[in-house]
């Protein structure tokens, strides 16, 4: 019996130590500027190496916009949340890249938190390995937040890659942190006006 334990203790120090030094396979993300699925190091290593987050803030803003309206400055990337007595909150986005931007007025019809994504049928033409659907998650290219603006196939939603902020990197979708749509989401209601401009 002894025999039998000593070769059991023996085997387990082997299977652990093997599990020890076995490579881990690390999660696939998708990767909005490539365009492409990479495993979710690459993309943490990036988004530590590049530009930082522009930060959020109240500034002066002349508009006949309701307050709670949306404002998307596109060639300036910022967006415009309009607030009481001439003033806005401003907030750094990535937007379209070349050939991928849009402009006009359109509202605001549904909110979603860490919401599915089913990539639409043009994107999954351009990259044909991305799935029919991904659940919500912090993984998933939709962030923690989604806005939907009317009947189009575009969103203000968040995203996992903070260096993508002030970049033209998305396919018409406006996106910001995970923490500042978070914020702009408990402050717009269903309905709200969005104006997108060039």
């Amino acid at each position: 019996m002894l025999k039998f334990k000593s070769v059991m203790v023996v085997g387990l120090s082997l299977l652990l130590s093997a599990a020890a030094a076995a490579p881990t396979l690390a999660a696939r993300v998708y990767d909005s500027d490539t365009a492409s699925w990479v495993d979710e190091s690459v993309l943490a290593t990036r988004v530590n190496t590049r530009h930082s987050v522009i930060k959020k803030e109240v500034v002066s803003y002349e508009t006949t916009l309701k307050p709670g309206s949306i404002v998307i400055e596109t060639g300036e990337r910022r967006l415009y949340l309009v607030l009481d007595d001439g003033k806005a909150m401003k907030y750094g986005i990535g937007v379209g890249r070349e050939g991928f931007t849009w402009s006009g007025t359109n509202r605001i019809t549904r909110k979603a938190e860490w919401p599915g994504w089913t990539p639409p049928a043009q994107m999954r033409k351009r990259v044909p390995d991305l799935p029919a659907y991904m659940p919500g998650g912090p993984n998933n290219p939709l962030g923690a937040r989604a806005m939907y603006i009317g009947s189009t196939l575009y969103r203000v939603h968040g995203t996992s890659d903070p260096s993508s902020i002030g970049q033209a990197v998305s396919s018409g979708c406006i996106r910001l942190t995970n923490d500042d749509v978070a914020d702009l989401y408990e402050r717009v209601n269903v309905g709200a006006t969005i104006v997108v401009n060039h």
